[in-house]
């Protein structure tokens, strides 16, 4: 904090807001930064003119629109007692018309309630603005009574001076004043304010006559305003205009009036870019978030109003843009970024609104459509324009995306209600596999149910990790050739208090879409790693192995390496008691990184061999078997569990070869899934190396594990 904050450590604060727990928000954010702060809240004019009778305020937070009250009605009273503090409105979203109409009315700043660690250094700012501005009455105030024409423009010395004679009706402007304007210096200038009037642009002239005349009839201690002037070179220049006229003591008339002309055009570009920056995304220049959330409640006002009224809202998110990122480097992400906000502005109707909310998603206003059938129709013609390739270095990169969307027809009253059921569409779209032609989802209210259900799950996860309750079972691999047990694959599943178990298919997809599985996946690890060390103890002369499955999100962890050395240390076995199971998918995600296959012969130099999990189901290429070191092929259960079944030509046949083409690569082979004695039989004829499956024992808890291997069973 700055030697300015530690001179106001204590504050009074106004906050006018129908939250309570939002104003506690503000007040916190100044705890944190070291003001001691008391405050009270409004919510009411009533309150608000009791509040500032009763109180001195070193500064007001105002929210912009609440039920009852506004932020203007809160500022038009406030207003009137010509108070000096700030008064800083903190909202959740404001448009950009409002926040300019609010900024001439006399607001000192905007903070936006998501940036709330904006707050304190704005107030502090602003506090410095108060302080200066009530020194600058003093002097003023002083000025006005002891000094007359040269007296008054000290307070300008370095800007354009003027002084009116008002009873002859003369004016002098200082060699400076019209220099500033471009005027020549033997140019006559009409009388005061005329001058003034002819030059000023016609949207301003209504302003500084009622300012100058309120200042004239005794209703405003000075004159200060803020207009557009025409340079003789024919340019609109900003300008400050001060002034302050001396009136009879006898009848108040004024009789002069003096003071300068400020050049604040800087200024003023200044904080038009401040505030097209706070609405706009920098990247893509499309509107951001905060606008788009203002331009749909305007959209929502006029359904209420309109009956026959229908927008939408598109949810968009690009496919695969991590693997761009990846592979050709961030700026060519960006360039792409960039060419699907212009497409998108390309295929837009006029009156809809395009915005970028962070990352490689986007947001589309449709306004004024017919029926959900025309949204559809609108937004294929938007992801038709997207799937343009893109050029870049000698390559061709075909963009795609996948679009939720929400229509306002279901009776929205807040529009991040609507935001929030387009994303909801949209991640349903995204759940699809890659291969349906399915990209666009249309919010409805079961959607909402799963999304609550989904929000549930991710709750109860988090509190299961931090309460251990995600444990790894155990399923035996068996040694075709001897019969016996050789290994055990770790199998996580989740056991609640009471003794129920969550199948993985209902936590692990979530998991991985959070980054949870990161959490689940060490835990795992170390439990698997840890269990090793415990056979070793009780079964010294058995090497049993344990095989433990890496998700993508895990493989990619840049601390993977340094985490499997860890767990292996911590339970003091070697490492080549551990296995890695990897899918094809995960490998095939990081073709195009060579990290990959210095990963893969990290592990395998520490003597931890490699699994190639479910083979068969996916990629299965062989350039993939040939780049990316492995030891082992897993033989996916579908093939297994069909090659004693009528079409067990063809089944069978493709085991045969996976067999086959595993042994010439020099890889061991591990049939899954194996339930009867006949497949049993089946993969021993075939020369098959290890299997698992129900046949031999479903995943089983650490203790039945070891009673397992204390039996010594042969099949």
């Amino acid at each position: 904090m700055s030697e300015s904050t530690v001179q106001h450590t204590f504050l009074h604060v106004l906050v006018i807001d129908d939250s309570d727990d939002d104003a506690l928000l503000n007040i916190l954010a100044l705890r944190r930064e070291g003001f001691a702060v008391k405050h009270i809240r409004v919510d009411t004019g009533p309150a608000l003119i009791s509040a500032l009778e009763s109180s001195a305020w070193d500064v007001v937070l105002s929210d912009f629109s609440m039920p009852n009250f506004s932020a203007h009605e809160a500022l038009a009273i406030y207003q009137s007692y010509q108070l000096n503090a700030p008064f800083i409105v903190v909202t959740g979203t404001i448009g950009e018309e409002s926040a300019v109409a609010m900024m001439k009315a006399g607001v000192n700043d905007f903070v936006l309630k998501t940036h709330l660690k904006r707050l304190p250094g704005v107030v502090e700012r602003e506090l410095r603005e108060a302080e200066n501005r009530r020194a600058k009455k003093e002097t003023e105030h002083a000025l006005r009574i002891s000094q007359e024409r040269y007296e008054l423009a000290l307070r300008g010395a370095n800007d354009g001076l003027w002084d009116w004679d008002i009873r002859a009706d003369q004016v002098y402007f200082s060699p400076r004043w019209r220099d500033m304007l471009g005027i020549a210096a033997d140019e006559v200038m009409e009388s005061f304010p005329n001058c003034f009037y002819n030059m000023i642009h016609p949207d301003d002239v209504a302003h500084l006559q009622a300012s100058l005349d309120q200042h004239l009839e005794h209703q405003s201690p000075h004159l200060e305003t803020e207009h557009r002037i025409m340079h003789r070179d024919g340019q609109w220049r900003w300008m400050l205009v001060r002034g302050m006229a001396m009136f009879e003591e006898s009848t108040g008339a004024p009789y002069r009036m003096a003071g300068s002309l400020t050049d604040i055009t800087a200024r003023k570009r200044t904080e038009e870019q401040l505030l097209y920056d706070a609405l706009h995304d920098g990247l893509t220049g499309l509107a951001n978030r905060a606008l788009f959330t203002d331009f749909l409640g305007f959209a929502l006002g006029h359904a209420t109003r309109d009956d026959g009224y229908l927008c939408a809202v598109l949810c968009l998110n690009l496919e695969r843009f991590r693997y761009i990122n990846d592979s050709f480097g961030h700026p060519f992400g960006d360039h792409v970024l960039r060419v699907t906000g212009e497409r998108l502005m390309h295929a837009r109707r006029g009156g809809d609104v395009v915005a970028r909310f962070g990352g490689d998603e986007f947001a589309v206003l449709l306004d004024n459509i017919r029926d959900v059938q025309d949204a559809v129709q609108i937004t294929e013609t938007m992801l038709t324009e997207l799937e343009k390739p893109i050029a870049i270095e000698g390559h061709e990169i075909y963009p795609a995306a996948r679009v939720g969307i929400s229509l306002s027809d279901a009776g929205y009253t807040h529009p991040e209600e609507m935001i929030r059921d387009a994303d909801t569409a949209m991640h349903r779209a995204k759940s699809h596999k890659a291969k349906t032609r399915t990209r666009i989802e249309i919010f409805d209210s079961a959607m909402h149910g799963m999304m609550l259900k989904a929000l549930k799950m991710e709750h109860e996860i988090r509190r299961a990790i931090e309460a251990g309750e995600f444990r790894a079972y155990y399923q035996p691999i068996i040694n075709l050739k001897t019969g016996r047990l050789c290994a055990f694959e770790a199998l996580v599943r989740w056991v609640k208090p009471d003794g129920s178990i969550v199948s993985p298919l209902d936590f692990i997809p979530l998991s991985e879409e959070l980054g949870l599985v990161n959490q689940i996946g060490q835990q795992m690890l170390i439990q698997a790693t840890a269990q090793i060390g415990e056979w070793e103890k009780s079964f010294p002369g058995n090497k049993l192995k344990v095989s433990v499955n890496l998700s993508s999100k895990q493989f990619n962890q840049p601390d993977l390496i340094q985490q499997i050395d860890d767990a292996i240390a911590q339970a003091g076995i070697t490492p080549d008691r551990l296995e890695l199971e990897l899918t094809e998918s995960t490998l095939i995600e990081h073709e195009d990184t060579a990290s990959t296959v210095a990963v893969l012969d990290a592990l395998r130099g520490r003597g931890i061999q490699i699994l190639l999990d479910d083979f068969g189901t996916g990629y299965s290429s062989l350039s993939y078997l040939h780049r990316f070191p492995t030891n082992f092929l897993k033989i996916d259960g579908s093939f297994v569990q069909r090659i004693t079944q009528t079409e067990r030509h063809r089944s069978g046949a493709v085991v045969r070869t996976i067999v086959v083409l595993g042994h010439s690569l020099g890889m061991s082979l591990v049939a899954e899934g194996v339930e009867t004695i006949e497949q049993l039989a089946t993969l021993r004829g075939m020369n098959c190396d290890f299997a698992q499956g129900y046949l031999f024992a479903k995943p089983l808890p650490a203790d039945e594990a070891t009673r397992l291997i204390a039996c010594n069973p042969v099949w």
